[in-house]
C-alpha cells in the first residue's frame, strides 16, 4: 500500500478548501434601515432552492372575483404573499432566515393613487426580514409591471433560498 504525502502548498490548499464547506452565508448590509441586503455570499457546500412567482392569498372573499378589493392593497397582498411563501417553503425544509433573493413584482395600487405602493411594499417586507427574530434580509430588486396575471393582483414574489448541505 503506498503512503499518501502532499506538499506544502497541496496541503494548505487542502486545508483552506475543506473549511470552505464550514463556512456560513453571509448577508452584507451597509445601510442598517435598508430592506434589503446589497449583497449575499454563499459559499461551497448549500443546496439552492428557487422558489417560484408567488401571489396574494384572498383577503376579502366578498368582494368580487378578479378584484382589487378582494385580494386587498400592497401592503396586505405583500404580506399574504409572504405568508404563502413560508408556507410552500416550510414543505422544503426552508425558512425566510435561509432567503438569499428575492424578486418583487408591483403593479400600480388603486388605493395609492393609481401608482406602485413601493413603501407599503417594504413595510410588509420588513415584517418579515431584518427582525430580531429573523435579522437575516436577503438581496432584492423591486420591478413595476404595468399588470400580473392574476386579476386583481398588485404583488408578485419569487425567492432563492439556500441551505447548508448536511
Amino acid at each position: 500500500m503506498k503512503a499518501l504525502t502532499l506538499s506544502l502548498p497541496a496541503f494548505v490548499f487542502a486545508a483552506l478548501s475543506s473549511t470552505a464547506f464550514a463556512a456560513d452565508v453571509v448577508h452584507n448590509q451597509e445601510t442598517a434601515n435598508s430592506p434589503f441586503a446589497s449583497s449575499v455570499v454563499v459559499p461551497p457546500g448549500y443546496t439552492t432552492y428557487y422558489i417560484s412567482g408567488s401571489g396574494p392569498l384572498v383577503a376579502d372573499a366578498s368582494a368580487p372575483e378578479g378584484s382589487v378589493q378582494r385580494l386587498g392593497n400592497t401592503a396586505t397582498q405583500t404580506t399574504s404573499t409572504l405568508e404563502g411563501l413560508r408556507q410552500k417553503m416550510a414543505l422544503l425544509g426552508v425558512s425566510f432566515a435561509d432567503v438569499v433573493q428575492g424578486r418583487v413584482y408591483l403593479a400600480a395600487d388603486p388605493y395609492n393613487g393609481g401608482k406602485m405602493d413601493y413603501a407599503g411594499m417594504n413595510g410588509a417586507w420588513m415584517k418579515v426580514f431584518g427582525t430580531a427574530a429573523q435579522p437575516n434580509k436577503p438581496a432584492r430588486a423591486t420591478v413595476q409591471v404595468a399588470n400580473l396575471v392574476v386579476p386583481g393582483a398588485l404583488v408578485e414574489i419569487e425567492l432563492v433560498a439556500v441551505k447548508k448541505v448536511p
